[in-house]
């Protein structure tokens, strides 16, 4: 047999392969007796899929993160990323009850076992990563500014040759002027009390541009476009994680892989309509190769 009829003969394997990939796929999805005896006798992961639901813990007031919608219902970003967990453990997205808890509970309540995990726009710091491990990322956050469509100076170049005519209104913190000059380096930084009054000294234009997170301005401008403006200008990056408690590598592996495979995967569904509704922006493309995750 010549290498022409090797290679001709391989590609039918192949096709053959590829045909049958769906059957193979559905054989794969073990029952859950088959898929707990996987798992350490100690492992979360054996003990969620033998209780048949998943206990999220996260919040409920913060837009786009988790918030109940106007019919009650708890949405947001972090919710879907509760949701594509209880897809992987069982097929049904449903599965998953949320207990809303004070950020203040986010670890607590996983090292007390009051709940499974927490998806609750918790930053992922070395600190913490002392008392609780973090999945891998499912969003970087960041400053960002938010401006005013009909402002002259609404993008970030004209906000910067404002120079020192340039207001800005910030969340009050320790590092909030230093924060803004990073990348405006002449303004005048405004440090206000509450989220609300910062973003109401821009309405009121008493600054020029509110610096909050990224995600708060993709969010605002992208529900209120005639009201907000995105300046085009982030910096400050930070990583968003779910925590999960210590010492149990099943629990912490089978995370990481159902949000690698909703971000990055084959199973994406979830993940891009939240990011599509909640940020307004189409999730970047995918490409099968040279892997970016």
């Amino acid at each position: 047999m010549n290498d022409t009829s090797k290679r001709r003969d391989f590609l039918k394997l192949g096709m053959a392969g590829l045909a049958t990939a769906g059957v193979i796929g559905a054989a794969a999805s073990v029952d859950v007796q088959k898929a707990t005896a996987q798992a350490a006798p100690d492992s979360l992961l054996r003990t969620v899929l033998e209780r048949g639901k998943l206990i999220v813990g996260t919040g409920s007031t913060n837009a786009p993160w988790h918030f109940e919608n106007d019919a009650g219902e708890l949405v947001g970003m972090d919710i879907t990323m509760g949701r594509i967990l209880a897809k992987g453990l069982f097929d049904d997205p449903t599965k998953v009850e949320f207990v809303k808890q004070d950020p203040a509970q986010r670890i607590p309540n996983v090292t007390t076992n009051k709940v499974d995990i927490t998806i609750q726009f918790m930053t992922m710091t070395a600190q913490r990563s002392q008392l609780i491990n973090f999945s891998r990322p499912y969003y970087v956050e960041g400053v960002a500014l938010l401006t005013l469509p009909t402002a002259e100076n609404k993008t970030f170049d004209k906000l910067l040759a404002g120079g020192s005519a340039t207001r800005i209104s910030i969340l009050q913190n320790v590092d909030a002027e230093q924060n803004v000059h990073l990348v405006l380096p002449e303004s005048q930084v405004m440090q206000i009390d509450t989220q609300a009054n910062v973003l109401q000294a821009l309405e009121s234009k008493r600054v020029d541009a509110a610096a909050v997170d990224l995600s708060t301005v993709r969010w605002l401008a992208s529900r209120n476009p005639d009201k907000y403006f995105d300046a085009g200008k982030s910096w400050f990056s930070m990583l968003y994680g779910a925590a999960l408690r210590q010492g149990d590598p099943d629990w912490l592996a089978f995370v990481n892989t159902a949000f690698a495979t909703a971000m990055f995967g084959h199973e994406t569904a979830l993940y891009d309509a939240a990011f599509k509704d909640y940020f307004g922006l189409e999730p970047p493309a995918r490409h099968p190769g040279f892997p970016v995750i």
